[in-house]
């Protein structure tokens, strides 16, 4: 089960729970489960209850009661306890199973894991300055938006400049809107568009002006295109490369990606697996994250944390045999965990309007 399963999964229970008269409360939109924090109960944790005790009249804890026995029963939830006022903590079933869920939809969904419709109800008009970094900062929020299903436009205070469109950025109006909008206002990049695309050609430009935050000055200067591990772009699109490059080299030694049969780890390995196989199952939050806090640099920082997961992942469990060694199930489920990571950079790369090169 992953987050995003886990919190439909407790807003089914909200649901269930209202429409049976147990609970007499709004239903809400969507229902937040996060990792639970260090020294805390579970995988995961939510609030709902203490969100829900008040329209309810009922104590955060009463609530929180009448949730717990309605998740616990459904597949994939091992336990759940109520912890504090009233917060749901819950363990998931053995991490295998998990595991190969995840794994399944990364390989089902290819470049669209991670999007879907949380946002489908939603309509967004995002109006920036003609500034660059404005642009592409509108440009890619509003890609993060339609990834989770909602719909809107961009548009511009004044005519576009034409070096924008090389830079992936389409304005649909501009001018003055009659009603106040959404603006997206970061800190100015201090170039024009064909400085920097003259400078860092336009996938390091798009990530030096998406990768901090928008109350952050832009990092763009030649960092951006050195061909190295210090430079977190070169980092993304090496792992992305990398996984590339192994899975052409297991066809060459005659083998595939296969993740590990129910009820048996991945592989051999759990201890570094584990942080590469948490962050692309928390992959589809960050992308949803992104998109709800107008925030592109959240997905960059994501991006970072997978390529780092990966290499270290890719170090401590190599993914082909060396030498004589003959292609094993755990050489076959240590492929399945590199190509998803792959699967996963490219993707959000992707959102970012950046390329992900198979060869580097």
């Amino acid at each position: 089960m992953t987050p995003a399963d886990l919190s439909r999964t407790v807003l089914h229970a909200v649901r269930r729970a209202v429409d049976e008269d147990a609970l007499r409360a709004p239903v809400p939109a969507r229902v937040r489960v996060e990792r639970t924090r260090p020294g805390g109960s579970g995988d995961y944790a939510c609030a709902v209850a203490l969100q829900l005790a008040g329209p309810a009249a009922l104590p955060a804890l009463e609530v929180a009661r009448i949730l717990r026995e309605r998740v616990a029963a459904e597949p994939g939830v091992g336990r759940v306890e109520i912890t504090g006022p009233g917060f749901l903590s819950f363990t998931l079933d053995a991490p295998a199973e998990s595991d190969r869920a995840v794994l399944a939809a990364v390989r089902e969904q290819g470049l669209a894991y991670g999007r879907g419709g949380a946002l489908g109800d939603e309509i967004h008009q995002l109006h920036h300055a003609r500034e660059v970094r404005a642009a592409v900062t509108a440009q890619a929020v509003f890609r993060l938006l339609v990834a989770q299903g909602a719909r809107g436009r961009t548009t511009c205070e004044q005519a576009p400049d034409p070096d924008w469109a090389r830079l992936g950025v389409t304005v649909n109006a501009y001018g003055t809107p009659p009603t106040p909008l959404t603006e997206i206002r970061p800190v100015p990049a201090g170039a024009t568009a064909g400085e920097l695309l003259e400078r860092l050609g336009p996938d390091a430009a798009r990530w030096g002006l998406l990768r901090a935050a928008g109350h952050d000055r832009a990092a763009l200067g030649p960092e951006l295109l050195v061909q190295s591990e210090a430079n977190p772009l070169f980092r993304v699109r090496y792992a992305h490369a990398r996984a590339r490059a192994l899975t052409r080299g297991a066809t060459a030694l005659g083998f595939t990606a296969e993740a590990a049969p129910y009820g048996e780890s991945p592989a051999p390995y759990d201890r570094a697996a584990r942080p590469l196989l948490d962050l692309i199952a928390d992959h589809p939050g960050a992308l949803l994250a992104g998109a709800r806090h107008r925030a592109p640099d959240r997905v960059a920082r994501q991006l970072e944390a997978v390529a780092h997961a990966f290499f270290d992942f890719h170090d401590s469990c190599p993914p082909l045999p060396a030498g004589d060694e003959k292609p094993s199930a755990a050489h076959r489920a240590r492929l399945a965990i590199a190509e998803a990571a792959g699967t996963v950079l490219a993707g959000g790369l992707s959102l970012l309007g950046i390329r992900a090169p198979e060869h580097l």
